[in-house]
């Protein structure tokens, strides 16, 4: 059986035409990629109900959910199933001959990042998905947290690029399908502020809104954060779960200290460029090989100055559970020092001039970071009142 197809879509028109696009020009192997509650699982779904990709496949559709399977043979046991296949302990070969022999068929699978991710397992699930797609017959769609795609796979170019959060009129769109339209645009622009246009968030913040109202949402996300938005028992019902799914993949675990460049990101609204990155003197070994990471597993990305930043749910969460230690804030603190103390010598009268262009891209964070540090207690309180 398929999953029904979502009622509530928008703003991914774009995607959805290159991706048919692809169905017209052969047999293609997509992989739909993107932070978690961005819409993948969604866009697939859409996909999977056209009418082109039913009329072209009549029925032999296999959307396979991935997250139960721990290796290759567990995978193919699941796909297996799909296809009415006697089980056994390893159905590869199976699985390979039906969709050899069979009609053209689309083979979707989602969340294979569970499968795919652990070291251990990756190179069976690679080796697995080169098999399908020796297959000429057989047209494969993964989707996966992140921005990564697996190897050993021919994947159809253009590639589709990760998911971006939605245009402004489609998250306000999908917000009043949800909410009604009977809230002003002001106040439905201020709960979206707080979801950054990220699908899953304005899902659960505009079902809250429809029986709440915008005012209390408002008021209670003061207090709870997106705790507010995290009492469901699945990634599609509880923000926090889908962001501590993301935290937990193995590539985190494999550079521990990406979670501390996550953590000092956080306070950070207006990002950090390269040259921030290096020059702040980060108590962090590879600071560019965590960028890396954070940026793998669509935990971070970089916006159109090339500025590494956070999504406001993610920052939110991160500060509540896993805010940034002292040791992280310090550096930050003392670059913004110099730089504060550079404008005053200069007299910071010119607009172009180097001190002014580099507050101006980091008025947030030295707001943010002088909050922070603005307590008796700190060892540089002289130096802290004197940036404010």
């Amino acid at each position: 059986m398929l999953p029904a197809e979502p009622k509530i879509f928008h703003g991914r028109d774009s995607e959805l035409a290159d991706i048919l696009k692809l169905f017209r020009q052969g047999t293609p192997r997509i992989a739909i990629l993107g932070a978690g509650g961005m819409g993948k699982t969604s866009l697939a779904r859409t996909v999977v109900h056209h009418e082109e990709v039913t009329t072209k496949y009549h029925g032999n559709q296999f959307f396979v959910t991935c997250d139960t399977a721990s290796s290759g043979p567990e995978l193919a046991s699941l796909i297996g199933a799909h296809l009415g296949l006697k089980p056994g302990k390893d159905l590869t070969q199976a699985v390979l001959q039906h969709f050899s022999s069979g009609p053209p068929s689309l083979l979707i699978l989602d969340n294979l990042e569970t499968v795919w991710e652990p070291v251990e397992s990756r190179e069976e699930i690679e080796e697995f998905l080169s098999l399908l797609t020796d297959i000429n017959s057989l047209a494969l769609m993964i989707i996966m947290r992140g921005a990564e795609k697996p190897s050993k796979v021919q994947w159809t170019r253009p590639f589709l690029q990760p998911l971006p959060p939605l245009a402004q009129d489609a998250a306000q769109k999908m917000f009043i399908d949800i909410a009604d339209d009977k809230h002003s645009m002001d106040e439905i622009n201020q709960v979206l502020r707080l979801t950054d246009n990220m699908p899953l968030s304005i899902s659960l913040l505009a079902h809250l809104v429809d029986t709440e109202g915008c005012k209390e949402i408002l008021s209670r996300w003061e207090i709870e954060k997106t705790s507010l938005i995290s009492d469901g028992h699945d990634k599609k019902s509880n923000l926090e779960l889908s962001i501590s799914l993301s935290l937990s993949s193995p590539r985190i675990a494999s550079t521990p200290q990406a979670q501390d460049l996550l953590a000092l990101l956080s306070m950070l609204p207006d990002g950090l460029s390269d040259v921030e990155l290096k020059q702040t003197k980060f108590p962090i070994t590879d600071i560019f090989g965590c960028k890396a990471t954070l940026l793998r597993t669509a935990l971070a990305y970089t916006d159109g100055h090339k500025r590494l930043k956070v999504l406001v749910p993610i920052r939110e969460y991160m500060r509540k559970l896993f805010p940034p230690t002292d040791q992280m804030i310090q550096p930050m603190f003392r670059h913004f020092h110099e730089l504060l103390e550079s404008y005053s010598a200069t007299g910071g009268t010119r607009p172009g001039t180097g001190p002014i262009d580099r507050i101006t891209s980091n008025y947030t964070n030295i707001q943010n970071v002088l909050q922070n540090c603005l307590r008796t207690d700190h060892p540089n309180i002289v130096d802290v009142a004197y940036c404010a």
